[in-house]
C-alpha cells in the first residue's frame, strides 16, 4: 500500500483527504456511517465569534452539475464550539480544522485568540465573508484586505493558518502572495463562485438572498486551474478543492499542486464521497508504483 500520509503545514494527516467546511457539520452525522478516523481531516462549520442564525430560506438550489447556497454561515459561535465540539472530536483520531470567520478584523483575531491551547490542530480564515467596515466587500477580494486580516489573526495565534481563498477575484495568485507575505502558513481553495438562479414563473430569484455560492462538480476546472496557478506563486503549501468529486478528481487536484485537498458538495450526494476517494487514490498510487501520495504534487507537465 502507498503512504497516504502528508505533512501539511507541520500538521500529520494520515491522508490528503479532508471533509470541507459547511458540508460536514462537526462530523456527528456521519459516524454513524463510518469512523471519522478513515479521513485525513475535518475542516468544521464556519465558526464566528458570536451565534449566527443564518439566511432566510430558500438558502440552497440544485444547478446543473452542482449547488447554489447562501447558508450565511449559520453556528452557535466560538464558545459553543470550543465547550460542545470540539471534546468529542478530540476522541477521533482525525486532524481537526477550525474554519473561523468574522465581520470585521478584530472579530476575525478574537476568534482565533479563543481557539488557542483548544486541541485543534489548524485555522482555516475564511477571507470571503463580508468586511463591514470596509462598505461590505469581503476580506479576499483585494490584496490590502486580505493581508489586513490575515497579519491580525497571525499576530493572535500560534496554531498554523491557512487562508481560505475567494475565486471571485481577477487575480488570484496575488491573493496568495499578499497573505503568504503576512505569515500565512498555507492557502486553501477555491471558495464558492458567486452565482444566481431565477425561477421563471414567480420571476424572483430561487434564493432568498438573491445569489449564493455555487459548488460542485461544474466549477472543477476552474478550481483545478485557480490551484495551479496558485501553487506556481507561493512557496508555502496549497489544500485545493471545488467540484472534487472523484479519486481521479483527486489526483489530478493534487497533480496541479495541491498538497491535500477538500471535498465538499460531492457529500451531499455520497457521504460515503471522501473515503471512497481516498481509498482511489490509493489503488492508483499502487497501480502506478508510486509509494508515497506526496510524490505526485505539482507533478502535471504544462506543453
Amino acid at each position: 500500500m502507498a503512504d497516504m500520509k502528508v505533512n501539511f503545514a507541520g500538521v500529520e494527516f494520515k491522508n490528503p483527504v479532508v471533509a470541507a467546511s459547511g458540508t460536514y457539520g462537526y462530523g456527528r452525522e456521519y459516524e454513524a456511517l463510518y469512523p471519522l478516523s478513515k479521513l485525513g481531516g475535518i475542516s468544521v462549520k464556519g465558526t464566528t465569534l458570536h451565534k449566527r442564525d443564518g439566511n432566510p430560506a430558500p438558502r440552497v438550489a440544485e444547478t446543473p452539475s452542482g449547488m447554489l447556497n447562501s447558508v450565511g454561515l449559520q453556528n452557535g459561535g466560538v464558545d459553543k464550539f470550543i465547550n460542545c465540539e470540539i471534546p468529542n472530536l478530540l476522541t477521533k483520531n482525525i486532524a481537526i480544522i477550525a474554519n473561523i470567520a468574522g465581520a470585521t478584523v478584530e472579530e476575525c483575531a478574537e476568534v482565533a485568540a479563543k481557539l488557542n491551547g483548544t486541541g485543534v490542530h489548524m485555522i482555516e480564515l475564511n477571507i470571503s465573508c463580508p468586511n463591514v467596515k470596509q462598505g461590505g466587500a469581503a476580506f479576499g477580494t483585494s490584496c490590502e484586505n486580505a493581508s489586513a486580516v490575515t497579519r491580525a489573526v497571525r499576530n493572535a495565534t500560534d496554531l498554523p493558518l491557512m487562508v481560505k481563498l475567494s475565486p471571485n477575484v481577477t487575480d488570484i495568485a496575488s491573493i496568495a502572495k499578499a497573505v503568504e507575505a503576512e505569515g500565512a502558513d498555507a492557502v486553501s481553495l477555491i471558495n464558492t463562485l458567486l452565482g444566481m438562479r431565477i425561477d421563471i414563473n414567480s420571476r424572483r430569484p430561487i434564493l432568498k438572498n438573491n445569489v449564493g455560492g455555487l459548488s460542485g462538480a461544474a466549477v472543477f476546472p476552474i478550481a483545478v486551474r485557480m490551484v495551479w496557478q496558485v501553487a506556481n506563486a507561493v512557496k508555502i503549501p496549497v489544500m485545493g478543492m471545488g467540484g472534487i468529486t472523484t479519486w481521479e478528481d483527486g489526483i489530478e487536484m493534487m497533480l496541479a499542486g495541491a498538497s491535500a485537498i477538500q471535498v465538499g458538495a460531492a457529500i451531499f450526494k455520497n457521504p460515503f464521497a471522501p473515503v471512497e476517494i481516498a481509498d482511489g487514490m490509493n489503488e492508483w498510487l499502487d497501480k502506478n508504483g508510486i509509494k508515497c501520495v506526496s510524490e505526485i504534487v505539482g507533478r502535471v507537465k504544462p506543453w
